[in-house]
């Protein structure tokens, strides 16, 4: 029987801690005791819409892959969750934010360039073809797919710092390439 004051199952043990041991039900009881706190905070900074109901999923498979980080000295479960929770919601509503760039490239409409000027999709897509392999790579991950640095970090298995830099990089030798090219018209 579920101990409502603890979010036990009698054993003393909370549910994150569970989850983290691999307790088959765990994860269960998990969403059934924190999908309303879960749900208020994605609504809260993703709105109501159809993808919030990804950012749910993400953020209780972040949980399922995390819960071993809990402490319950220095916490409670539900702050635990808040927090993964509030972080999910924003990196979604970020990768959001950077989308829409992307999608008017894709459908063939200029991009603005700080000139004053557009840049049509096609003629970045060049210029971004004239970086390195390994910047190209990392501009896709983080231009196209949407993700944060260090889930690109995660995902590479090359450092943060080192991802951040050569993406920075990247965007100066983009931007050095698109002022050579103005410079030739």
């Amino acid at each position: 029987m579920l101990d409502a004051e603890t979010g036990s199952d009698g054993s003393g043990r909370g549910v994150l801690l569970r989850v983290a041991m691999g307790d088959g039900t765990a994860m269960e009881e998990c969403i059934h005791r924190f999908s309303g706190l879960v749900w208020s905070i994605a609504r809260r900074h993703c709105g109501a819409g159809p993808d919030t109901e990804d950012v749910v999923q993400e953020i209780f498979t972040e949980l399922w892959k995390t819960a071993a980080r809990f402490d319950e000295r220095k916490g409670r479960e539900e702050t635990f969750v808040g927090f993964i929770a509030r972080r999910r919601s924003i990196d979604w509503v970020r990768r959001q934010a950077r989308k829409p760039q992307l999608a008017e490239m894709r459908e063939g409409e200029d991009v603005p360039v700080q000139t004053g000027r557009r840049l049509d999709g096609e003629r970045l897509r060049n210029l971004v073809g004239k970086l390195s392999s390994e910047r190209r790579e990392l501009f896709r991950l983080h231009f196209d797919i949407g993700l944060t640095h260090p889930e690109i970090a995660r995902e590479t298995g090359l450092p943060l710092g080192t991802v951040k830099t050569q993406i920075r990089r990247g965007l100066i030798e983009m931007r050095s390439l698109i002022q050579r090219e103005e410079e030739l018209r």
